[in-house]
């Protein structure tokens, strides 16, 4: 095993404990939470070493780094992840190779998403990305939109071809009444996910917490997980 590959396991083993013992502290089974690995910054190599230890799947937030690296691994057996700002002159890309794009904030979005999913063949999972920081019927400082547009969108994403609604995603906010409550975020986002179901029953895709707060999103009932830095290390700066 070299270096690298003994470095990313024990990383994975204390990130499963982690997840472990918090499915144990909420009552909650472990197989209900779902890891995603972010790799972004990191190489296909990273990746693939990841796939080896049982990683399926993994996440990127920059279509320029993902693109390639995806392309270098597309004989893995992973699902990839888009957790990004998603500008609509990248779609056609990220369709490409994207299963579920996290980041869904804004109407036009949705419709060159159903555009090219429908020109690629291919069945795109939507999450509606949430900004807790944000006025009802605003945007957030990071994407996502406000708690009063969730129910439009959805609708949108619903009924366009191509695209499957999963659910939703937020990211703890660093402003707003939610600032330094992650729990509490988290525990709002999974109300307005029940507010969800109830119109669509299969969109049951929480994806809440990082490295930093996962135990929070766990015991809120987060699906997902979405942990780096725990994982890969602390990544390099971008340029």
């Amino acid at each position: 095993m070299t270096d690298r590959k003994a470095q990313l396991a024990g990383n994975l083993a204390k990130v499963e404990e982690r997840i472990t013992a918090a499915c144990v502290a909420a009552g909650r089974k472990r197989e209900e939470v779902t890891l995603i690995v972010v790799t972004k910054t990191y190489p296909a190599d990273d990746v693939r070493t990841l796939s080896e230890l049982g990683v399926r799947h993994v996440a990127e937030n920059r279509d320029q780094d993902a693109a390639p690296k995806a392309a270098a691994c597309s004989d893995l057996a992973l699902s990839w992840h888009f957790v990004g700002q998603l500008q609509t002159n990248k779609v056609r890309s990220v369709v490409g190779y994207a299963d579920v794009v996290q980041s869904v904030d804004r109407a036009r979005l949705v419709t060159a998403l159903s555009k090219e999913a429908v020109r690629q063949e291919r069945e795109l999972g939507c999450l509606i990305q949430v900004a807790l920081d944000a006025e009802e019927t605003g945007r957030g400082e990071r994407g996502g939109v406000g708690t009063g547009g969730i129910e439009e969108l959805a609708g949108l994403v619903a009924e366009a071809p191509g695209l499957r609604l999963d659910g939703l995603m937020t990211v703890a906010p660093l402003s707003g009444e939610y600032a330094g409550r992650e729990q509490a975020a988290f525990e709002r986002l999974m109300d307005l996910s029940t507010d969800l179901r109830s119109a669509h029953p299969a969109a049951n895709m929480v994806s809440a917490g990082m490295s930093a707060d996962l135990e929070q999103a766990v015991a809120a009932g987060a699906t997902h997980v979405r942990v780096g830095t725990a994982v890969l290390g602390v990544r390099p700066r971008l340029g």
